[in-house]
């Protein structure tokens, strides 16, 4: 029998705090706009400020969860949040909110650095991820839901700010550091990084789709107030609807798993959101600004679980998925700023068109490295197919993960045992069907 799946419950907490602030971006950005007198662009390069220091602790601290120990930096991380994102709700001075939203981002990236580096070590890290996406989109609606019926700039700074003491508990739950010299692995896992192609492509590629994912839901709230005529209150009640929909999504995705692959999901579902951002950025009433956003965030979710997923799937240590996790918050640092300067020049509907068109391009490397890898997690000891498949784990080294390998295309052979020639055959007395229970050679 199999031991039953446990739920991760304090990564998928930590990773809620660390994803929360991308989720609340058109409400911050459109917040601080309006309650602090600036303009579309300053407003967009805050939002951006924010996530580049998000990124920035990814790249920092990818390599370092292990030895400083997830605690400790989980910790540091929802720390600097708390008392960053605070610190710029309870003001209303620019360069202060500014420089409380660049610590805060650096905790958000800390805190999703820690639980993207223990997600990648989950014996099932889709499961983890669709888990942890499902938590933030949850919160992300009850915001939406809430925010346009009070006044203030802050309010989603302070729900940010919030959201880090409510984890802070579950993170006695996680491992402390291991100091001292790192123990060598088997084929110097410590040294080098595993699928080093892929992963850089995976990385550039996740880089670009972000930035066109987050250049749209940066502007996305001026899009309903400006473009669709809608008021506040009601495109807050879109995107609550539309991060509704993605838990189905998400929901959806963590029921499929791995039936369909990884490549597909990817591809297809970006091919799906390239037309949902089209859509969108043209809406000129409710109805279709409703559609395009509904229908983005119910695919949006789905596809990042499959990619977060395959990322993890290059690297059991985690490295990938903190690098690309990283990658990936350097476009959503870029997408504010990208997404306020092309309406600005060219008008929310071109805008969308070249996003759209970029997205078409970048689903064709992405699911090209989903195909190479097939999404199996490379276990120490693993017998490779061409292409990167492994077929079955043999000899593992102590303290290699021991669960399932995912199964993706024909069943592995069955092993027959075969005597080598000479060697005497142990006498008996009768002959019986084999046991799994019985030792070679037991007495009947």
């Amino acid at each position: 029998m199999f031991a039953p799946r446990t739920t991760p419950w304090p990564l998928v907490a930590l990773f809620t705090a660390g994803y929360l602030a991308p989720y609340l971006l058109p409400t911050t950005v459109g917040r601080l706009e309006r309650g602090l007198g600036l303009s579309a662009t300053q407003a967009g390069a805050v939002g951006s400020a924010l996530l580049l220091s998000s990124a920035t602790a990814g790249f920092l601290l990818a390599s370092r969860v292990e030895r400083v120990g997830a605690r400790t930096l989980a910790r540091l991380g929802l720390l600097l949040a708390a008392v960053g994102y605070g610190g710029a709700a309870l003001t209303t001075a620019v360069p202060a909110v500014v420089a409380g939203a660049v610590i805060g981002g650096f905790g958000s990236g800390t805190a999703t650095t820690v639980a993207a580096t223990r997600i990648a070590a989950e014996r099932d890290p889709h499961r983890a991820s669709a888990l942890g996406l499902l938590s933030v989109s949850a919160l992300a609606g009850v915001v939406y839901l809430t925010v346009p019926h009070l006044p203030g700039h802050g309010l989603t700074l302070a729900a940010i700010a919030l959201t880090a003491p409510a984890v802070w508990p579950l993170t006695s739950r996680l491992p402390a550091g291991t100091p001292g010299p790192r123990r060598a692995e088997p084929g110097g896992a410590t040294a080098r990084l595993p699928h080093r192609r892929s992963g850089l492509v995976l990385a550039g590629a996740m880089l670009l789709w972000s930035l066109a994912q987050n250049a749209l839901w940066g502007v996305s709230g001026r899009i309903g107030v400006g473009q669709a005529h809608l008021s506040e209150a009601t495109v807050g009640a879109v995107f609550a609807v539309a991060l509704g929909a993605g838990l189905l999504g998400v929901l959806g995705a963590g029921a499929l798993g791995s039936r369909l692959g990884r490549a597909l999901p990817i591809g297809g579902g970006t091919v799906l959101i390239a037309g949902c951002i089209a859509l969108s950025a043209s809406a000129t009433g409710l109805g279709s600004f409703a559609a395009g956003e509904i229908a983005w965030n119910t695919i949006y979710p789905v596809v990042l679980s499959y990619l977060i997923g395959l990322a993890a799937s290059l690297d059991p240590r985690g490295r990938w998925a903190v690098l690309v996790g990283s990658a990936s918050s350097l476009g959503t640092a870029a997408g504010p700023l990208t997404g306020s300067v092309l309406s600005a020049q060219a008008g929310f509907p071109v805008m969308g068109t070249v996003l759209a068109t970029g997205l078409l391009l970048v689903a064709l490397p992405m699911t090209a490295v989903a195909l190479h890898t097939g999404g199996r997690p490379l276990l120490p000891g693993a017998v490779r197919r061409r292409g990167g498949h492994p077929a079955a784990v043999i000899a593992a080294a102590p303290g290699t993960p021991t669960g399932t390998v995912p199964e993706v295309g024909a069943p592995e052979q069955p092993v027959v045992e075969i005597p080598l020639d000479g060697t005497p055959a142990p006498a008996q007395v009768t002959y019986d069907t084999a046991a799994a229970t019985r030792a070679p050679g037991a007495a009947h």
